[in-house]
């Protein structure tokens, strides 16, 4: 059978359309002769996710990201997967869109769950984002930025405070007192200068009274050894003797022996010193009143005078 024109180029026409299909399908990665499964994720943000991208499960290729649009009115977005390995996971795995560093792009890693059913072509997994480099960067340079704001704030409003401090008459003061300061330095440094010459006019002085201390240390020394080498106890038992004797006579006085106890206790002795005491002053104011009655000098004979009574107080 004899083909016509028109029948080879229709014939050349899809083979053409079938190797573009099939190029353009390679080229995105895509092999249409394999069993590969498609797989949708929703995000609200891509963070720069382009199509091609490379699928991962921990860390290895199992496909590309085919298709990036968007999903409704509201801005989200559906990315389709196609995965061109057999690797069985759940519905529940996660699909985590990852990287972003200086160089490359991002990616996205299919985070397998087990413990579900497992997954079929055309489900729908739970869309994550993973911080990538640069977030982390932005996180931990943050709390840092905030801090340098601070502290140039801080640094702005001291600055402002000194400055309001600061006024004209503030630093003359301050002038002043730093001028007071040198002056008070100075007399110090007078002073200092002035005892430096004293100790030396009088070193020889102060090595003479060092040297007397010296010898008033020994002496001293010398002295607390004799009293270490005095018989304490010896004095201290005479002591006691001493004191016992003393307790005895006093024991004496009040039990009325001896002569002083009896003029102490006996009521006897004490009235007869008594009587004898008022004899003895009743005598001595007759003699005064009447000294002729005892001495008698008389050349003529006269006799002596009227006798005078002693008082009754005396009595």
């Amino acid at each position: 059978m004899k083909l016509t024109n028109e029948v080879k180029t229709a014939l050349l026409a899809i083979v053409a359309i079938v190797l573009l299909v099939f190029g353009y399908s390679f080229l995105k990665g895509n092999n249409l002769l394999d069993n590969n499964r498609n797989f949708y994720a929703v995000y609200n943000d891509v963070e720069g996710l382009a199509v091609s991208s490379p699928v991962t499960i921990n860390g290895l290729q199992v496909g590309t990201v085919t298709n990036i649009d968007f999903l409704d009115n509201q801005g989200r977005i559906v990315v389709t997967m196609n995965v061109q390995n057999d690797f069985q996971f759940s519905k529940e795995s996660k699909a985590r869109i990852y990287g972003g560093d200086l160089i490359g792009g991002k990616s996205m890693s299919i985070i397998p769950d087990y413990k579900a059913s497992m997954a079929k072509s055309g489900d729908t997994l739970e869309g994550d984002i993973d911080e990538g480099l640069l977030e982390l960067v932005n996180d931990r340079l943050k709390p840092l930025q905030e801090k340098i704001e601070n502290a140039v704030v801080s640094a702005d409003s001291l600055i402002t405070s000194i400055n309001d401090v600061l006024e004209p008459q503030t630093r003359d003061n301050i002038k002043g007192s730093i001028a007071s300061l040198n002056e008070t330095m100075a007399s110090f440094k007078n002073a200092a200068n002035n005892l430096d010459g004293i100790l030396q006019k009088n070193s020889g002085k102060l090595d003479r009274t060092f040297t007397n201390l010296d010898e008033l240390s020994s002496n001293l020394n010398s002295f607390s050894d004799t009293l270490s080498k005095v018989e304490v106890n010896r004095l201290v038992g005479e002591f006691e003797g001493v004191i016992k004797d003393f307790r005895g006579i006093a024991d004496g006085l009040n039990n009325g022996e001896g002569t002083a106890g009896k003029l102490l206790k006996d009521d006897k002795v004490y009235d007869n010193l008594d009587r004898a005491t008022k004899q003895l002053e009743e005598l001595l104011q007759d003699i005064k009143l009447n000294p002729k009655r005892y001495v008698h000098f008389s050349v003529f004979g006269k006799n002596a005078g009227e006798y005078k009574e002693p008082k009754d107080s005396l009595k």
